[in-house]
């Protein structure tokens, strides 16, 4: 590591690293130290949702092909359990396969060809910085009325609910779903939408938003039968709206 290689230390937050190739795992580790966070790190699959019942992490950075299990059914079991946020290291470059990983619940991916721990460190400081896990606690609640709305959104407790049943959202679904209930009616574009999901700049492919507006569909559809609560409209993007 060069000596001019600094970043401002956050507070601490501890990541679990999921990746069989321990030089690479062992550099994430040392460029996580130096951003001031804790990592754990797991060689194979089968050890990895141990690991997170275990001591929940912060984050866990997620690589796809892995000895015992891999990337994409750790990410749809973990999220069975835990909405602790994913972000996925894939040598794939298909963008079939990154969208596999979002539809099984991953917040986000990144390639590891080339490989950029540098890059890494900032896209774990911008995930941790919007879902605000080390600022969650104690602070204000942010929900919508339940008094004119079924559909409840805590995004400091990363909690959302439907007439008092909870939603078991990701992290970007409930920014999303919050996106969308902050304006009932209001059609976002796409690429708004994608905005409001990435603060950081990147190129996402628009086919990346459909993907986590399907499964937060498919999350819906139980609380309100025959009732599309996203609604397509063609050539311009996206609106939510509840039934009366």
């Amino acid at each position: 590591m060069s000596d001019d290689f600094q970043f401002q230390a956050p507070a601490s937050a501890e990541i679990l690293i999921v990746e069989d190739e321990p030089k690479l795992a062992e550099l994430l580790q040392k460029y996580l130290a130096a951003a001031g966070y804790g990592a754990r790190h797991v060689a194979r699959g089968d050890q990895a949702l141990d690991a997170v019942r275990e001591r929940r992490p912060d984050l866990i950075l997620l690589d796809i092909m892995l000895p015992g299990l891999d990337g994409w059914e750790i990410c749809r079991q973990l999220r069975t359990f835990s909405d602790v946020p994913v972000l996925m290291l894939t040598a794939r470059a298909e963008e079939e396969d990154r969208l596999r990983g979002l539809e099984l619940g991953a917040d986000d991916y990144i390639s590891k060809a080339p490989f950029s721990p540098r890059e890494i460190v900032a896209r774990v400081k911008a995930m941790l910085r919007r879902n605000r896990h080390l600022q969650r606690l104690g602070g204000p609640v942010d929900a919508t009325d339940t008094a004119t709305s079924p559909l409840l959104i805590d995004e400091l407790r990363h909690q959302a609910s439907v007439r008092g049943e909870a939603l078991n959202l990701t992290p970007l679904e409930l920014r999303l779903l919050k996106t969308f209930a902050d304006a009932p009616g209001q059609v976002f574009s796409r690429e708004q939408l994608l905005n409001h999901l990435h603060d950081d700049d990147r190129s996402v492919t628009d086919r990346a938003i459909d993907t986590h507006i399907k499964n937060l569909r498919r999350k819906l559809e139980p609380f309100f039968p025959g009732h599309n609560a996203i609604q397509a409209v063609y050539g311009v993007g996206y609106c939510f709206e509840l039934p009366a």
